[in-house]
């Protein structure tokens, strides 16, 4: 099972001691990020909207670093600044993910480590692991011999 960290110049930075995501074995792992613009590291957008857009913008641009889409996600964990924002931001995620739906939380956080910010998500996709080809020698042969 391979583990390794996932970076990408597409997503938010990094503003702390963590990585952007992680690969475990078919599973990636995508930390907590909100709506930062890759370039420049700042807060984009004024409204819940916006800020939602960019968000899952910076959360894809990490899956797509690994090769997978916001189809393989199975879960996610939303901060919301406001819980009564909860209606704006949801119609901006059901058009940005597909049904069936991931499973998710939202919950109410204190966002203030970055004023300003309406909007934080994590996830947890599922996305089989690419085995190269000595790989995939090496498991036809030991499938092979379990059969015998």
């Amino acid at each position: 099972m391979a583990k390794y960290a996932i970076q990408s110049k597409r997503g938010a930075p990094p503003r702390g001691a963590y990585s952007q995501g992680w690969r475990a074995g078919d599973f990636i792992f995508v930390t907590g990020t909100g709506p930062i613009d890759p370039a420049t590291g700042n807060l984009v957008g004024d409204t819940i909207e916006q800020q939602t857009e960019q968000t899952i913008d910076n959360i894809s641009a990490i899956l797509e670093a690994d090769g997978a889409t916001l189809l393989n996600v199975v879960k996610v964990t939303v901060h919301l600044s406001d819980t009564r924002l909860f209606a704006r931001y949801n119609a901006v995620y059901a058009r940005r993910f597909s049904k069936p739906y991931p499973a998710r939380t939202t919950v109410g956080s204190d966002l203030g480590h970055t004023p300003g910010m309406l909007i934080e998500l994590d996830c947890i996709a599922y996305a089989a692991e690419k085995t190269s080809k000595r790989q995939s020698r090496t498991s036809k042969k030991k499938a092979a011999q379990r059969r015998r």
